[in-house]
């Protein structure tokens, strides 16, 4: 994190400003590139430039030619995206927009977990810290854990956190017994059973699409398991014209946008009447804010040199690989 107040840019905004043409001509004049996640509301994925994945954000960031680059999703995507292009401005229109995943991995913590494992391969989910990244051997996102697990020969001892669930469904899909550090994403954990299971009963002909961070319950009652870009990809192949979505509900925007004629049910959580399940710090990213964040160039991520040096290499590694096995 760097020193600068969260909400210093998030000042309001000019009545007779129209934001989408405002921050059109900011991006331009400013050579910008705006990189959004899936969970981002649906007014920020379609002013995008880019919109994806945490490994497809990875991607895109390693390969623009952008002056400055404004990733919408939270905090750990712009560090990733600084570690990827440390000579570029990184700008996030929110700096109070964490991940509450990565937070269940402190780094020194991490660290100390990894020095009483030393004959262990080091494997971390992309949502972790820079810090975390930089005692890593090779970072994965759920679009490539499975294959990267893979690459490493069966006898290979490996850690993997921080998202125990997903630790959890890849060995099971694997046969592997990975060491797992006991972290887990706020938002998928929330799910809840006995709510879907009562939303398959109101819709029968209806396929439940799970991503892997969930509880294995979930996965066990699901017919689709898969990260958030095979989940898309998967509504658009299948045949069928209803889908229950267990993962947050903001990919249901692009689900729509290419299956207009077909239904999208967002599966609810445990602990509320909501009909769906929203990441509260990827919505703090708004419209306003990412104008701000255009005009006057903060809030600006920073990653210490030392971090970006070591945090880069598992990073590289994660995109080497995920290029060679055409992910």
């Amino acid at each position: 994190m760097n020193d600068q107040p969260a909400g210093f840019v998030n000042r309001p905004v000019p009545k007779d400003i129209h934001l989408r043409e405002a921050i059109d001509q900011l991006r331009k004049e400013k050579k910008a590139v705006i990189l959004a996640h899936y969970y981002q509301t649906g007014d920020i994925q379609d002013i995008a430039d880019f919109v994806g994945d945490s490994l497809a954000l990875a991607q895109w960031a390693s390969k623009t030619d952008a002056d400055i680059i404004v990733l919408c999703g939270v905090h750990f995507m712009g560090e990733t995206a600084k570690i990827l292009c440390p000579d570029k401005k990184v700008l996030v229109p929110d700096l109070n927009a964490g991940c509450s995943l990565a937070d269940s991995c402190p780094a020194p913590a991490f660290a100390e977990f990894v020095k009483n494992h030393p004959d262990h391969t080091v494997i971390s989910y992309v949502n972790t810290t820079a810090a975390v990244k930089a005692v890593t051997d090779v970072v994965v996102t759920s679009t490539n854990a499975k294959q990267i697990v893979d690459s490493f020969p069966k006898e290979t001892k490996i850690i993997f956190g921080p998202d125990r669930n997903l630790g959890n469904y890849i060995n099971s899909i694997t046969g592997r017994e990975m060491l797992l550090w006991d972290g887990a994403c706020h938002v998928h954990e929330k799910f809840s059973l006995e709510k879907i299971l009562e939303l398959k009963k109101q819709y029968p002909d209806a396929e439940i699409i799970t991503h892997p961070e969930c509880k294995q319950p979930i996965i066990e009652v699901s017919d689709f398991v898969g990260s958030t870009a095979a989940l898309i990809k998967h509504t658009s192949q299948s045949d069928k014209k209803q889908f229950i979505v267990a993962t947050e509900s903001g990919v249901i925007h692009d689900m729509r946008k290419k299956n207009p004629d077909k239904e999208f049910i967002p599966a609810p959580p445990n602990d509320s009447t909501c009909a769906c399940n929203e990441c509260e710090f990827m919505r703090l990213n708004t419209m306003e804010k990412l104008y701000n964040c255009l005009r006057y160039e903060l809030p600006e991520i920073y990653v210490d040199r030392k971090v970006q040096e070591k945090a880069i290499k598992p990073i590289r590694r994660m995109l080497e690989i995920s290029e060679q096995l055409g992910l």
